[in-house]
């Protein structure tokens, strides 16, 4: 599982001209399933996400989660993370089943949901993603279980 996690002061996604999900402070983050992921990864990552301290405290110090600013996360799922490019065309075969992807998807969001208020583009849609970057600071998380 990859997550390219952006500290942002504002992001919206939207399908066609419909508004699926809108941020102020916060995370955007992009989120992408390999073919070995499970609710396993999506737990894991989910835990972490919510606890990675990339907002700064009153020392100017990356030391607070987007839960301790009372931020907001907006999730956009992006299966592109998996692509290979070792030919010019890229392959997306080490991207997750799409069918599995959206109910692993709509899980992840679910166990966000539990820490933090969270909107969300829309699985297999044509989307258009807005966001001023807050820093820039952009970090990438990457999970994967060997069992």
């Amino acid at each position: 599982m990859k997550l390219v996690v952006q500290r942002v002061t504002g992001a919206s996604v939207s399908v066609g001209d419909e508004i699926t999900g809108k941020i102020n402070e916060g995370l955007m983050v992009l989120v992408g399933f390999g073919i070995n992921d499970t609710t396993k990864e999506a737990d894991y990552m989910a835990k972490k996400l919510i606890k990675l301290r990339i907002f700064e405290d009153e020392n100017g110090k990356m030391n607070l989660s987007v839960k301790d600013i009372g931020g907001k996360v907006l999730l956009v799922p992006q299966f592109t993370l998996y692509a290979s490019t070792k030919k010019n065309r890229p392959s997306f075969h080490k991207a997750l089943n799409p069918k599995i992807a959206t109910k692993l998807f709509d899980y992840f969001k679910d166990k966000c949901l539990e820490s933090i208020d969270v909107e969300s583009g829309v699985f297999g849609e044509f989307m258009k993603v807005n966001l001023e970057n807050n820093g820039p600071v952009t970090i990438i998380l990457e999970k994967e279980f060997d069992d």
